[in-house]
């Protein structure tokens, strides 16, 4: 301790400590900018390689929507497969366009997707642990109507992260309709009501015609699947399940499920009578 203190008071030390933050600093200073640099370029040479991907990309989608040419004809393609920018790009394209197109077009697409194995690429994105990866693959596996990855949107939908959950079901719901949600019967989690409205959306924007099911969402334990059940019965009146509802209203224990069991009860009357 005493010579730490004389080593102090002497002040011989000022002079190396100068020394060596400045030379630190200046190491750090061109570290840094040397990263800048470098990652300039990266960003430069990406943007260049993208506007080339893209005009081959554009010219053989449109290639293989128009002229009927199959994607694996190209050899430039088969050069450039094995790119992940090129294969990111070329997947955002895809999904981009199938969102614009219907009928044969949307067909060729998903032919493609399948062919090119992209849809390969959005089964690993659901193996990745940062959650709004996984919701991409997910959105990008309903939008191309891929229906033997249901069993695993179910399993994602279990997640207690509430985006993700409210993506798989969206998913769930695209690929299979009413039937998408009939497995949250034995969900352990809560929904509240932003995730509740959230599946409705879902299920209107589907414009799903079988609604079949949807009445055993009301003999859940979880009596926010009840709630979600009640909700989706009131907001597409469907009026051939009021005697699930009034059921519910005799057997239920909660105050809260059975008030607005009521509620959901005279909505259906009301509009049963209008229509009249």
């Amino acid at each position: 301790m005493d010579e730490l203190r004389q080593l102090y008071t002497s002040k011989t030390w000022i002079e190396p400590f100068l020394v060596y933050s400045i030379v630190f600093f200046i190491t750090v200073s061109i570290v840094f900018f040397v990263f800048i640099i470098f990652s300039r370029f990266i960003k430069i040479r990406n943007q260049k390689l993208e506007n080339r991907y893209n005009l081959f990309i554009e010219k053989m989608l449109m290639q293989i929507l128009f002229d009927d040419i199959t994607y694996s004809t190209s050899k430039e393609y088969g050069i450039l497969n094995k790119n992940t920018l090129f294969r990111t790009q070329l997947m955002n394209l895809v999904i981009n366009l199938h969102q614009n197109y219907e009928g044969n077009y949307a067909k060729k697409l998903e032919q493609f997707y399948f062919e090119s194995k992209l849809r390969t690429d959005s089964f690993n994105k659901l193996k990745n642990r940062k959650w709004e990866i996984k919701c991409k693959g997910i959105k990008e596996l309903a939008e191309m109507n891929v229906s033997n990855a249901f069993d695993v949107l179910v399993k994602i939908s279990k997640s207690n992260n509430r985006i993700l959950t409210i993506t798989a079901l969206n998913a769930c719901v695209k690929l299979n309709g009413t039937n998408g949600i009939i497995h949250l019967i034995k969900h352990k989690y809560r929904f509240d009501n932003w995730t509740q409205l959230n599946i409705i959306d879902a299920i209107k924007q589907g414009n799903i015609e079988d609604t079949s099911g949807i009445e055993l969402l009301l003999t859940s334990q979880n009596l926010s699947v009840v709630s979600l059940g009640l909700k989706i019965i009131q907001t597409l009146q469907l009026s051939q399940n009021t005697t699930f509802v009034q059921q519910l209203i005799s057997n239920t224990a909660s105050d809260s499920i059975r008030n607005e069991a009521y509620h959901v009860i005279k909505a259906l009357t009301t509009h049963s009578k209008s229509e009249k």
